[in-house]
Order: C-alpha cells, then structure tokens, then sequence
C-alpha cells in the first residue's frame, strides 16, 4: 500500500483544486476586512480559475479533446504534463502574483488577471477556429471574462504599463510554452 500515491495526485489534481476554490471564497470575507478592492480582485483569479478548471479537466477532459482533436488519437499533451502546467504554471502562477501584489505593488496582480483573460481568449479563438466546443469554453465565457475584466478595470489606475507588460507577457509565455510542446509533440509523432 502507497502512503503517498503520486500517480493520483498526478491523475486527480483537478478535484481538489475544485474543492479549494470553495474554501478560498468562503474566506473571503476574512481578506475582505482589511484589503481594498484591487487586492481582492487579484485573490478572486485564483480560485475562478479553479472552478474553471475543473470544467476543463474533470474527467481528464481537455487532455483527451487535445490528443484526440488535434493529435488524432495520438498523446500530444500527458497527464504529468496537465499536472505540471495546471498546478505551478496556473496556481503557482497566481499564488506568486497574489504574494507580490500583497507585499510589493497591487500592480503584479495583473499577472493573475492576465492568465485568466488570455486563456479565455484561447478558448474563445479554439472554439471559433475549429467551430465547436472545447472543454473550458462556458466557464471561460462565464467566469474568465467578467472577473478578468472587472480586475484589469480596478487594477489599472494603480498599475503602470510596465506591470502591464509583466502580466501580459507571462501569460502569454505560459500560453506559448503549451502550444509549442503540443507542436513538437505532434511533429515527432
């Protein structure tokens, strides 16, 4: 008997990640009495990305879509890899951005609102291209949008474009680094 199962922690992430969402906005209103609006609007990213993600991948939905849709049946994307981009380059990625917006400048939360509106944009422009659903779509459209949107709203007069920039430009690597290992995974299948 394994003590500690890393194949299911591998395989099952997503359910927790569900679960913490619900437990970090029932915390909300412990954050809400002493932090401004900008600051909560950067917390918030995290745990909608957290319900969004488990539209995305419950089931290991958006693992199989990728190898079946784009790798004809072929494994472009693995379950470590989903594991590894979902939990650092996503939490890890929003935890970091909370942090430095909390004890540096509110203006690195536009890391968190950026991954959130960029992947919305993704699935958005998926769904146009290859005119059906995709998993993550709805709660993108949902979620993504309005509590993207209304952050980068409060969070810009604070921000300068150099946060911006920051914010931005992390989102979009992230988003890069997914589409080029699905690329060179195709090529060499």
């Amino acid at each position: 008997m394994k003590y500690f199962d890393t194949d299911r922690i591998v395989s099952d992430w997503v359910y927790g990640g569900f679960l913490c969402a619900f437990l970090l906005l029932g915390l909300l209103p412990v954050f809400a009495a002493s932090w401004g609006v900008a600051m909560l609007c950067v917390f918030l990213q995290l745990p909608v990305y957290m319900l969004h993600q488990y539209e995305e991948h419950d089931n290991d939905r958006f693992r199989v879509f990728v190898n079946d849709a784009l790798g004809g049946g072929k494994e472009l994307l693995s379950r470590p890899y989903v594991f590894f981009v979902n939990v650092f380059g996503v939490w890890g990625v929003n935890l970091a951005s909370i942090l430095l917006a909390f004890f540096f400048h509110v203006g690195f939360g536009l890391i968190g609102v950026y991954l959130v509106l960029v992947n919305a944009l993704a699935h958005v422009g998926q769904g146009v291209a290859m005119r059906r659903y995709n998993p993550g779509l709805v709660s993108a459209v949902v979620l993504f949008f309005p509590a993207g949107g209304v952050a980068l709203w409060v969070i810009s007069p604070f921000a300068s474009l150099p946060f911006h920039l920051i914010g931005l430009a992390s989102s979009i690597a992230i988003h890069a680094s997914i589409v080029l290992h699905v690329a060179a995974k195709k090529r060499k299948n």
